[in-house]
């Protein structure tokens, strides 16, 4: 069973990535990346891509994600501020460490993709 089946789906991603934009929103280093951005938009495009890590339906090719995030500058500080903030969203939404720690290396394996 995938961690996406194995945590609740869709619904649960989708809440999960909701609390996670609340906490991005809140960092004075991650906040001015998303201005003028479509959060509904976004959050419905994150919820696919956490998804898909998970292990459920939605892929996103590295292509996709540097054309997506190629403008951003994103730096290596920004990066790992997201990944610990998705940690501890997970954390708070009840999965389970070595669960968490497989589906932040999936995360991670794609910062070639979305960092310059």
């Amino acid at each position: 069973m995938s961690y996406f089946e194995r945590y609740g789906g869709f619904p649960f991603v989708s809440q999960l990535v909701l609390d996670f934009y609340d906490r991005v929103l809140g960092s004075e280093n991650l906040a001015p990346y998303f201005e003028n951005v479509d959060m509904r938009r976004l959050v419905d495009h994150q919820a696919k891509f956490i998804s898909s890590v998970m292990g459920g339906p939605a892929s996103y090719s590295c292509e996709m994600l540097m054309e997506v995030h190629g403008h951003l500058e994103i730096g290596q500080d920004a990066f790992d501020e997201m990944v610990d903030l998705l940690n501890e969203t997970m954390s708070a939404f009840g999965i389970d460490e070595p669960d968490r720690t497989a589906i932040l290396d999936e995360v991670r394996a794609a910062r070639s993709c979305v960092m310059r």
